[in-house]
Parts: C-alpha cells; structure tokens; sequence
C-alpha cells in the first residue's frame, strides 16, 4: 500500500516460506491469506486464486472455519474478475453471513469489498454500491481505515456503472441523477485518504480512476497533472497491472 509492490511480494514469500518450514498450521494460513490478499491488490486475479484455494484446503483439513471464510471470499473475487461467473457471488454472501455470525469484526471492510467488487464485475453495480456502504459503515464503527481509500475508489466505479439516470421499462432499477459527478466525489475522497495515509499504491489505483473519467470529460490537461505526479513517484513494481495502465494512459494524454 505505500508504494513498494515488489518488497511486498519477496516479503510475502519468506512469511509463507518460513510458516511452512515451521509446520505450523495457522501460521500457513495467515501466511496464505496475506500473499493472496497481495495479489489481489496487485490485480494478479489468478495467483490470488491459487492463494485462495490452498488456504480452502488448509483451513478445511485443520477445521479453521475463519480462514475456510476468507479464502472463499477470495476466491470468489479472483474467479469473477477472470470470467463474470455470477453462480461465485452466493458462496461469497453465505460465507460473509457465517462470518457475521461467528462475531468477527477483524478485515470486514475488506472482505465487504470483494463482495462489491465482485458484483460489480458481474453487472450488478447497485448491489454493490449497498455492500460498500455497510463497508464504510464498518470502517466508521470499528476505525479499520487502512482499505477506506479503496472503498471509495470502488464506489466511484461502480457508480459510473450507472450510465443512464432515467430508469425504463426493462430495468426498472434505480439510478444516481449524476452517476459521474457522484463518482468524481469518489474519487477525490479516495485520493485525499490515500494522501494522507501515504498509501502511494492506492492513490495511484484512485488517480488513475479520476485521470479515465477526465478524459473522457475532455480534461485531457487536468488528468495528465494529475496523474503524471503519482506515476513518477513509483521506483519499483512496473510490472504490475497499475504503472503500466498510468503509463499507456499518460501516453495517450500527451504527458
């Protein structure tokens, strides 16, 4: 989150590699989770995919029914993304309902936001705009800020999910009088909290957000000042889904 995409990685796998040299269980399990979580946020859907049903597997063999919660959901949001399967959204929502159940608090927003996400990949946008209001919910209630930035990021995507503001006949379903404006609050609130975390990789994901929409605005100038700042900040990780999306972007903007 603040910026060093590859450290993170080397540091994933020692953390798994030695939680497996310990033949500790639970600690496998974290470990999983956490390298998995990595790859969601790096947007490697199908190496977080891999992380996720290791640790369905670990954590149903050890009968840790915490872990078999977590990594469902993670599966759910890297199998969307890979091909819009919608039949993964109902195990996701079953698994948040057992872990509502169960009392957990720790990571809900996070894991609310794979939810959403998932929804959103799949052409539900409202759905998930619902989920990720009782994400911020719980952010305000419980102070786990650390994904807020990314939570309003994904409300200003899916809120340009809502193109038209007039509903009709065929889908009746309600609709944001200004989708664009309501996701370009988004976005700005989303690179404020990311400024002020120095959370450089969730900025550069929001940024990047805003950049897309200007352009499509016709704010060619006002995007590239935006974005050029936030790429060129980055030392490292240009491998990864984000800097080069800036960088084609920045291109295409004149930068």
């Amino acid at each position: 989150m603040l910026g060093y995409p590859e450290q993170a990685l080397k540091r994933a796998y020692q953390a798994l590699t030695v939680a497996k040299e310990l033949s500790h269980p639970l600690s496998v399990a974290w470990a999983l989770w956490c390298a998995g979580v990595l790859h969601r946020y790096r947007q490697e859907r199908q190496a977080a995919k891999e992380q996720a049903e290791a640790l369905i597997t670990l954590a149903t063999e050890q009968e840790f029914p915490h872990w078999v919660v977590l990594g469902t959901l993670l599966r759910g949001w890297a199998v969307t993304g890979q091909g819009q399967r919608e039949e993964e959204i109902e195990p996701m929502r079953q698994s948040l309902a057992t872990w509502r159940a169960m009392g957990a608090e720790l990571d809900r927003p996070h894991c609310l936001a794979l939810l959403a996400e998932a929804w959103g990949t799949t052409g539900q946008p409202e759905e998930g705009l619902v989920v990720l209001d009782e994400a911020l919910a719980a952010v305000h209630r419980t102070g786990e800020h650390y994904c807020e930035a990314n939570l309003y990021r994904l409300m200003g995507e899916l809120s340009l999910q809502l193109r038209s503001p007039q509903s009709t006949a065929s889908d009746p379903r309600p609709r944001l009088p200004n989708p664009q404006a309501e996701a370009e609050a988004c976005f700005h609130q989303a690179i404020a909290i990311a400024r002020r975390q120095s959370a450089k990789s969730f900025e550069l994901r929001a940024a990047l957000s805003l950049a897309r929409l200007w352009q499509q605005q016709g704010k060619r100038a006002e995007a590239s000042a935006l974005l050029a700042p936030i790429y060129g900040w980055f030392t490292e990780g240009f491998d990864t889904a984000d800097l080069p999306e800036a960088r084609a972007l920045l291109e295409e903007l004149g930068a």
